[in-house]
């Protein structure tokens, strides 16, 4: 018997686009309460709108994950309001491909702090919530980059989706048997990813490459399929491309 999402509260990270976006749309639909965090309010607001539209319940809370502060404030406010916390999707990130030699330490450090040090500070937050629960459930977003090293330029994206699943696994491990841990790794898939290069050789290449991608509701539906799945259930891992895609 599968588990259900209405009344879950689901909080997403990058939730203003993209993947975030469809994943609060389709959640809301099956009448899930979805936390919506990311820096753009104004995008935040539309989607809560959109969320009421389908039967959500919807809740807008502004949060940059580099600042762990926010994060607290994302999680802290999240119980207060709903008394529970049943989901944290780990979604927001960044892709900036460039080669190793250009030297872009700038977006390096921005890589590490969103997709590395955001999810940490979710699951800093979070983790002692499921504890005491004694349930809840992980869902991290990491890539085919985190399976393969993506070259030419995306050594350090690589390197900060391989510690999503490194981080996932070890979580999955420490954390009391009925709290679940989910990776999510998707190919190529339509969002506003393909725009974080700021090199244009490379940013051109990503623009060519995601000619390919289908539509981030694609990686919704694997969501709410771990989501609903018993209690006794725990999906580990999804990888999921289009059907073309070679890497």
């Amino acid at each position: 018997m599968m588990g259900q999402i209405t009344g879950k509260v689901i909080i997403i990270t990058g939730a203003s686009s993209g993947i975030g976006a469809s994943t609060a749309l389709y959640l809301s639909s099956k009448k899930a309460i979805v936390v919506l965090a990311a820096r753009r309010k104004e995008l935040l607001d539309k989607l809560a709108q959109e969320c009421i539209s389908v039967g959500g319940r919807p809740l807008v809370i502004p949060t940059d994950v580099t600042k762990y502060n926010d994060v607290k404030k994302l999680v802290s406010t999240t119980l207060a309001k709903f008394g529970k916390i049943d989901v944290l999707i780990n979604n927001a990130g960044l892709m900036a491909i460039s080669p190793l030699k250009l030297s872009k330490v700038d977006e390096w450090e921005k890589m590490v702090d969103i997709n590395i040090k955001g999810l940490l500070y979710g699951i800093a937050e979070v983790l002692p919530i499921f504890e005491k629960q004694n349930s809840g459930h992980f869902i991290n977003i990491s890539s085919v980059a985190g399976i393969k090293v993506f070259s030419p330029g995306g050594t350090v994206y690589s390197g900060t989706k391989f510690a999503i699943r490194a981080i996932s696994e070890g979580l999955r491990h420490e954390a009391s048997k009925n709290i679940r841990t989910t990776t999510i790794c998707p190919g190529v898939v339509d969002s506003e990813l393909k725009f974080g290069s700021t090199d244009p050789t490379s940013l051109q290449s990503i623009i060519d490459f995601y000619k390919q991608a289908i539509p981030p509701d694609s990686i919704a539906r694997a969501i709410a399929y771990a989501i609903e799945q018993p209690t006794n259930v725990d999906i580990n891992e999804i990888v999921i491309r289009p059907t073309k895609q070679e890497f």
